[in-house]
């Protein structure tokens, strides 16, 4: 009997030895991973909001205290207003925030946040659906560098009522500024002469407040010219943004009213191409043609219909810009062929010609003049050779990813938010790492650049 249970013990001991050097042997097989040491110079500006008990809500602001820190030095410590902000995006968990800073007796006050240009009014983007975290990072930085102004961005982090809520991305909210819009500050009492002539902000968006489909003629300009391949009557109308809807006088409505009017009726006229006659003598061309080629290289599925913005300034032409939103671009959606890399982005309506929202006629009807064109192809030559080549959008990429990778905000924030590999609306690609939607990211820019230089090259 002890003969058979010495047998027994020393076959059990060959087993686990054996399953030992197997296990030693796979361990020694894998790769070695370099520790990531989170150095200070390398943390993401940390920001932390208290409201004391309140919840956050949409309108109206809440009161609230705001610390930011920039390698554990303190660069903001103050009061806010805040609320959640955005449109569909609100039905993410993650919620993003606009913001105001204020002084001690809760007025609006100036400051400067992370090195960027006084401002009171600021926004807590927050990337949920866009795992790669930098879409609309990489499209703000890009318009930059082909002098168009875009919000300036940077990454941070944020933790709300000591609770950590992920990595978001510091916006500059859009509004006339010297150092945002700059454009003419337009006072009520300016309705005669060239004191009428600017500065207008108009926006193609969603109407906004409780009915985004309300447009109404105070809040709005109707367009005469229904879009292109509209199957269910919609319309297209431009929003008032500076001067509001309240503020705006009738003389002013009156002005900017009869300018779109004179710019569509030209450019849908039979002398549109004309230079001196046609849509030219209303619009700078170039803010068209670089507005086009930023929501075409990243095929925008919003592009031209939504968060488009419009400026027209004192004694100049109506403008394109500047870019807004643009976390649904670069393949990151689902339908109308916004995954696509081979597809015209102005002819959406063609695709989707029953979604409310549809493309005004304009961008067709530019694409028939050969001025406009040979204009158009001479930008993309100039910028593909510079900041639109591979290797400079490449660049901006790995930047990004060494910025949220040694700061140990890729970890922090899908910890946080554990939506990598499960699809988050309206998802084309999901990846179940963050490197493989980076990757994913980087395949479609080229593959996109690839077919536009000859897409633009053949019209």
């Amino acid at each position: 009997m002890n003969f058979l249970k010495n047998i027994c013990i020393l076959s059990l001991l060959v087993v686990f030895f054996s399953c030992q050097k197997e296990v030693s042997l796979q361990l020694e097989e894998l790769p070695a991973e370099e520790p990531i040491v989170l150095l200070p110079e390398n943390k993401l500006p940390q920001v932390y909001i208290q409201t004391n008990g309140a919840e956050i809500v949409d309108e109206p602001k809440v009161d609230a205290q705001m610390i930011i820190s920039v390698n554990d030095v303190v660069d903001y410590d103050g009061a806010i207003g805040i609320e959640i902000r955005g449109s569909s995006s609100q039905m993410f968990p993650k919620k993003q925030f606009g913001l105001e800073t204020r002084d001690a007796a809760n007025e609006d006050l100036n400051v400067s946040l992370l090195g960027f240009p006084e401002e009171e009014d600021w926004i807590l983007y927050a990337p949920y659906s866009d795992k790669s975290l930098m879409r609309n990072v990489l499209m703000y930085d890009l318009s930059r560098d082909i002098d168009r102004y875009a919000s300036r961005a940077k990454f941070v982090e944020v933790t709300i009522n000591d609770n950590y809520n992920g990595v978001y991305v510091l916006l500059e909210k859009l509004k006339r500024d010297k150092n945002r819009i700059d454009i003419n500050k337009l006072k009520a009492d300016e309705n005669t002469g060239e004191d009428l002539t600017g500065g207008y902000i108009l926006k193609v968006d969603k109407a906004g407040g409780m009915d985004e489909m309300l447009y109404t003629t105070y809040n709005s300009i109707p367009s005469a010219y229904a879009p292109t391949n509209a199957t269910n009557g919609q319309t297209i109308n431009f929003l008032y943004d500076t001067p509001k809807e309240e503020d705006i006088t009738a003389e002013q409505r009156g002005y900017i009213s009869n300018y779109m009017a004179s710019f569509e009726n030209a450019l849908a006229g039979d002398n549109f191409a004309d230079p001196t006659t046609g849509y030219a003598a209303y619009i700078d061309t170039q803010s068209f043609i670089e507005f086009f080629l930023l929501n075409e290289l990243s095929n925008n599925v919003d592009g031209y219909r939504l968060s488009t913005w419009l400026t027209k300034d004192k004694n100049e032409k109506l403008k394109m810009g500047p870019i807004w939103d643009f976390n649904l671009a670069f393949g990151n959606v689902n339908y109308c062929s916004g995954n696509a890399t081979d597809v015209w982005t102005y002819k959406f309506n063609e695709r989707c010609s029953g979604d409310f929202w549809l493309i005004p006629f304009w961008w067709e009807r530019l694409m028939e003049d050969p001025a406009f064109v040979s204009e158009l192809k001479l930008r993309w030559s100039e910028l593909r050779s510079g900041v639109f080549s591979n290797a400079a959008i490449l660049q901006k990429i790995d930047t990004y990813t060494e910025i949220l990778t040694l700061s140990g905000g890729i970890q922090n924030n899908f910890e946080r938010w554990p939506v990598l590999g499960e699809y988050v609306w309206p998802n084309n690609f999901i990846g179940n790492t963050y490197n493989e939607e980076r990757e994913y990211l980087i395949d479609w820019v080229n593959d996109r650049v690839a077919w536009m230089d000859v897409a633009i090259g053949g019209l």
